[in-house]
């Protein structure tokens, strides 16, 4: 895959066009991954460069916006004082639980597309989590004092509203150099969130949920792919508790539909439009950008994101593709070929010493791309959040 361009000229290409927005996930772009994720801080630079750009920017994550674990938090912590976050709209923009929980930079919420019913059980779901991990470390980790275990299970267990999810960073950590150990553990907690989906079904919500592994290997039969342990790297190493229809691609849309109304008054794809009634496929998406967005209204997109993944299956000898990131990116960079504009897709490597993920190394992109992928990248953000964010800066002083 070759790189075309430098920062330098990424930064020309947006700023020569009037109409643009970025989209921009968040943990491993401008957060540095972390096995706590309480333990996450977010640089104040950033957070006052991104208020430069209004309504050029907006975030597209799986994680959310409020509750004690929420960015917002992160921001208030930042900038040492929730009341100038309020009154100086400087919080974080954009679309969170993969499309269910919006927000504008004075962090007014709605959460479009949601009922009130799976919002109960959602609050049900940490503490059925908490019970399930306590049961299956006892047996799988019967050494473990009760200290360390609940420590561990703290950690693992993110009670967010719109999407509760196990991490188990901390405990893959435990158990680092046997990664016989590391695959047995994701297997526990694949068989926790299904056993969870199986309960949502009690409750009358048989197609409320799905899981969403971090990271991925791509669909097989509807359901993602989990991605198991090797020698170089953990694999997943988190699995959201997620609404279904809750996907990056669609959230694009819903950001746009959004964007647009800001612009011209008017909802390209209806008031109403959330990620539950969005289409489901990536041609369907781009075919419905097509009919209700004109040439001159589509903005120049800039989607940044860590999350790819491809791997060579060696039964099919075929690559499984993946990653939280993949589709959003993937629909920016069709769009742009669609509507004929130089969109940007750009990847941060987010690998540090915390968590163990694939990096871009030169033109060697194993386990993240490969030569017959679709995917292309524009730029490679080498050093992580830390560069990400230097760049950012230097884009956001030419707005």
């Amino acid at each position: 895959m070759k790189i075309i361009k430098t920062k330098e000229e990424v930064i020309s290409t947006i700023i020569n066009e009037e109409n643009i927005l970025i989209v921009q996930d968040i943990d491993g772009v401008c957060i540095p991954l972390v096995q706590d994720p309480l333990k996450r801080e977010l640089n104040k630079e950033y957070i006052r460069s991104v208020s430069k750009l209004r309504e050029s920017f907006s975030v597209l994550t799986c994680g959310e916006h409020e509750g004690r674990r929420g960015v917002n938090r992160l921001v208030e912590k930042s900038l040492n004082s929730k009341t100038k976050a309020k009154e100086d709209g400087l919080y974080l923009p954009g679309l969170a639980a993969c499309g269910v929980e919006f927000q504008d930079r004075f962090s007014n919420l709605t959460h479009p597309g949601i009922e009130n019913k799976e919002i109960d059980f959602l609050a049900r779901v940490p503490k059925m989590m908490r019970s399930m991990l306590t049961n299956e470390l006892k047996i799988f980790l019967p050494k473990l004092s009760n200290e360390l275990r609940e420590k561990l299970i703290e950690v693992a267990i993110c009670d967010t509203r719109f999407t509760p999810t196990l991490n188990f960073n901390e405990i893959f950590n435990y158990v680092k150099n046997d990664f016989g150990k590391v695959k047995r553990l994701q297997l526990i907690m694949e068989k926790i969130m299904n056993n969870l989906l199986e309960e949502s079904k009690s409750f009358g919500l048989e197609n409320s949920f799905y899981l969403h592994m971090m990271p991925n290997l791509g669909l097989k039969g509807g359901k993602e792919r989990i991605k198991y342990a090797t020698k170089d790297e953990f694999g997943t190493t988190d699995i959201q508790f997620i609404i279904n229809g809750a996907i990056k691609e669609a959230g694009l849309l819903l950001i746009l539909n959004k964007y647009i109304s800001n612009k011209t008054g008017i909802h390209p794809f209806g008031a109403e439009f959330n990620v539950r009634n969005a289409p489901k496929t990536l041609n369907e998406l781009v075919n419905l950008c097509r009919k209700k967005i004109p040439n001159d209204q589509m903005p120049l997109l800039i989607g940044v994101g860590d999350t790819v993944t491809s791997v060579k299956d060696n039964k099919s000898n075929s690559w499984l593709r993946g990653g939280s990131d993949r589709g959003f990116l993937t629909l920016i960079q069709r769009l742009g070929e669609t509507y004929k504009k130089e969109n940007q897709v750009i990847f941060v490597n987010s690998s540090n010493d915390e968590v163990l993920r694939p990096r871009v190394e030169g033109s060697d992109m194993t386990g993240i791309s490969d030569t017959d992928d679709y995917l292309k990248f524009n730029l490679v953000i080498n050093d992580g959040p830390e560069e990400y964010i230097k760049w950012f800066q230097q884009l956001a002083n030419k707005f």
